[in-house]
């Protein structure tokens, strides 16, 4: 066991942890963040989906020993109350059918916008490919993406 100083959200966190535990493990039970979820436990869902320094990672496979820059879950891209434009587009084009992949779209989706603010539809698809949706909602995905990248949230 050891001592690890996470900056999640803004806030340092020590906690006292095995290095080999998954990020995700600490994030939902001892931060009790609620954002990144369990999916399928081997990074290839996506439903865990957190940012670190910029970059979509895959919290479920991640060991929490490993982790260097800050962390952002899905609670941290909202501020002063506000929905984050991507939250409020996803409500604008109905994307949620079960719900349970939304942290992981949100947070992939998150980390192409930052990197490249203007994408192509294929550069959406290409981007959010490995991220899965049960239900399919793919299109109403693109389409949220799309409506942040050209400004038309909330229209």
């Amino acid at each position: 066991m050891s001592n690890v100083t996470l900056k999640v959200n803004g806030k340092n966190h020590t906690v006292n942890i095995e290095p080999s535990t998954p990020l995700l493990y600490i994030l939902r039970n001892d931060l009790d963040l609620q954002g990144p979820r369990f999916g399928c436990g081997l990074g290839q869902c996506g439903a865990c989906t957190v940012i670190i320094d910029g970059v979509a990672t895959r919290s479920c496979v991640t060991p929490t020993s490993n982790v260097k820059g800050e962390i952002t879950t899905l609670e941290g891209i909202s501020k002063d109350g506000k929905l984050h434009p991507l939250q409020q587009a996803w409500i604008d084009e109905q994307v949620p059918a079960c719900g349970f992949c939304q942290n992981g779209q949100i947070m992939t989706a998150k980390a192409l916008l930052d990197k490249n603010p203007k994408p192509t539809d294929a550069q959406i698809r290409d981007g959010m490919a490995r991220t899965l949706c049960r239900c399919m909602t793919y299109y109403r995905i693109q389409a949220a993406i799309k409506r942040v990248a050209t400004g038309k949230v909330g229209a």
